[in-house]
């Protein structure tokens, strides 16, 4: 069953994309050279900037239809570019909580996903004395607390080395796969894409 579809989507005239199909539950990997649109199709997903034309389904029903908060709640992107707050881990989880209006989850949950992605730092840490890598994997645990119908990462192992990388996206595959969540992971390593995508979706750069 697919969750998600993109039937004859072109963005700013320049980027034309194939039709497109999310199986529910699964891990979808996106793959493709600089260029081919990687970033931006996980934006069009969620709403966060528009087609050109095209239509965009979630669950069946056209994403111009469904308010764009509600979308953005249940499609749930975490952009490549890392943002924390000044202040602890703690602090970070309950900052991004209070924004989305949630109850803050338990220390020990927030432990739990820290260490379902590699970042098993006591909750007092201050983010801004963790490296590049270790501020990655901390936001990634704070999104994926929140447990959205989909996840949408973007080059989620870019500040990561290769066994950071593969026990992280390791831990996220079996998780995600033990809670239905669908994954969709925008990725130009094509070895991590083979080995933990249940699908592939390789694009190429539009041609003029």
């Amino acid at each position: 069953m697919d969750i998600i579809s993109a039937n004859q989507v072109v963005f700013q005239s320049m980027i034309r994309y194939p039709n497109i199909k999310i199986a529910k539950g699964k891990t979808t990997f996106i793959h493709g050279p600089s260029g081919c649109g990687k970033s931006t199709l996980l934006k069009l997903i969620n709403g966060t900037t528009s087609p050109d034309s095209g239509e965009i389904f979630y669950k069946g029903n056209n994403i111009e239809n469904i308010d764009t908060i509600d979308l953005r709640r249940e499609i749930l992107l975490v952009a490549q570019s890392v943002f924390l707050f000044t202040g602890t881990i703690e602090e970070n989880f309950k900052k991004y909580y209070e924004y989305r209006d949630r109850d803050l989850p338990t220390k020990e949950t927030m432990e739990k996903f820290l260490k379902i992605c590699s970042a098993e730092f006591p909750l007092e840490t201050r983010c801004e004395t963790m490296s590049g890598g270790e501020r990655q994997r901390v936001y990634i645990a704070i999104f994926l607390s929140f447990m959205p119908d989909v996840l949408m990462l973007d080059e989620p192992t870019s500040a990561l080395d290769n066994t950071s990388s593969d026990i992280m996206m390791s831990n996220i595959k079996n998780f995600t796969n033990d809670n239905e969540m669908t994954t969709i992971v925008v990725s130009h390593y094509l070895t991590l894409a083979e080995k933990y995508g249940d699908e592939i979706i390789a694009l190429e750069r539009s041609k003029p």
